[in-house]
């Protein structure tokens, strides 16, 4: 189903909502050529996930009636994992749900300094990620989220799959560790080592690995490090940090962030703010036309491993599919970040404490 520019998160009943973008923002390009679509799941999915934040005790009863439908995190999803089956996406989603939380959680314990909860939790989450079956039930509501919904990706896919996906996300857990310890001491990395850093802490090879049980195939490394389907694949996710990194700029200086493109930029190379701003709108905007390149190649290569077996058609229509979501993601985080109120700062009763974080259960005053 093709979706219009508006805000999905409306009430039963409304009418459509339009989306203002801040002409500082707006990317022309993507709003004429990469039509938004969702996944015809989506409504049921948004319920869904809603229930699964309130039932593993992720968000409050008040903050999930107040905020959960307004944070967009199921819209995200079903704009980008088009064709996966309702259970795939569902995991997915439920998934990236965890995800904001745990970011949540990890700015919480660096503002609150609490060093020696960061390191548990790192941990607890390392274990919970090797065995998620034996953490279900674990006292911290994050831990036992991941291994829900961990466990339920594992099952989609083979076990090399699964090992993939683990590895590349111990190396994320250890990403957001080292974060940790630049915001605590204040340290900016380099524009280089932010870069490096980034694609590790936005899950770049996360979300590129979870297109493949969304294509129902697990695709062999002569396919996935082929230079043909990895380009694209890089130059969706970088687009998607690099355009956070420009909407979310505000939120993260109100913050006290050290991690952003723009800040480094500022720091390391001399920009001013309105240099920096313009610096990373271009690199954002070089990712959409390299990506227009790398898709036909990427379709080239689709088609040349059809070679009339039915393994040949099986990675060739799974190709294919990867790199239709590879495109879709363009659209899904573009109008993600104008319609998600975790980018709306300027509405915040106070900047640097997002409205829907609860500062009280986790302990803080």
């Amino acid at each position: 189903m093709h979706a219009l520019p508006y805000s999905t998160t409306r009430g039963a009943g409304a009418a459509p909502k339009a989306v203002a973008v801040p002409p500082s923002l707006t990317l022309p390009v993507i709003e004429a050529a990469f039509p938004r679509r969702l996944h015809p799941y989506w409504p049921t999915l948004q319920e869904k996930t809603r229930t699964w934040l309130l039932e593993m005790r992720l968000m409050p009863a008040d903050k999930v009636e107040e905020y959960a439908d307004g944070l967009c995190y199921t819209d995200l999803m079903a704009g980008y994992y088009l064709g996966a089956p309702d259970e795939v996406l569902q995991a997915i989603a439920d998934y990236s749900a965890w995800f904001f939380v745990w970011d949540d959680r990890h700015d919480r314990d660096i503002v609150h300094r609490r060093p020696v909860a960061w390191r548990r939790l790192k941990s607890r989450l390392h274990t919970a990620l090797d065995a998620p079956q034996d953490h279900l039930d674990d006292e911290d509501p994050l831990v036992a989220g991941l291994a829900d919904s961990v466990g339920r990706l594992y099952s989609f896919l083979p076990g090399g799959w699964n090992a993939r996906f683990a590895r590349h996300f111990h190396a994320v857990i250890e990403a957001y560790d080292r974060e940790f310890h630049n915001r605590t001491e204040g340290i900016v990395p380099t524009v280089a080592e932010y870069l490096a850093l980034r694609r590790l802490t936005f899950a770049h090879r996360i979300w590129t690995d979870l297109l493949e049980p969304g294509a129902g195939c697990e695709l062999p490394d002569a396919v996935r490090k082929n230079k043909a389907f990895s380009r694209p694949a890089l130059l969706s996710q970088e687009f998607a940090a690099w355009y956070n990194d420009l909407c979310s700029l505000p939120k993260e200086i109100a913050g006290d962030e050290v991690h952003n493109l723009g800040i480094s930029l500022i720091t390391h190379e001399g920009l001013t703010l309105e240099e920096a701003v313009r610096e990373v709108r271009r690199r954002v905007e070089e990712c959409i036309t390299e990506f227009l390149d790398a898709e036909q190649d990427a379709l080239r290569f689709a088609d040349g491993l059809d070679d009339g077996t039915v393994r040949g058609k099986e990675l060739s229509a799974a190709v294919r599919a990867c790199v239709g979501n590879m495109r879709n993601w363009f659209s899904s985080v573009y109008w993600f970040h104008h319609e998600s109120g975790r980018y709306r700062v300027d509405s915040w009763d106070d900047r640097s404490t997002p409205p829907y974080v609860n500062n009280e259960a986790a302990g803080e005053k």
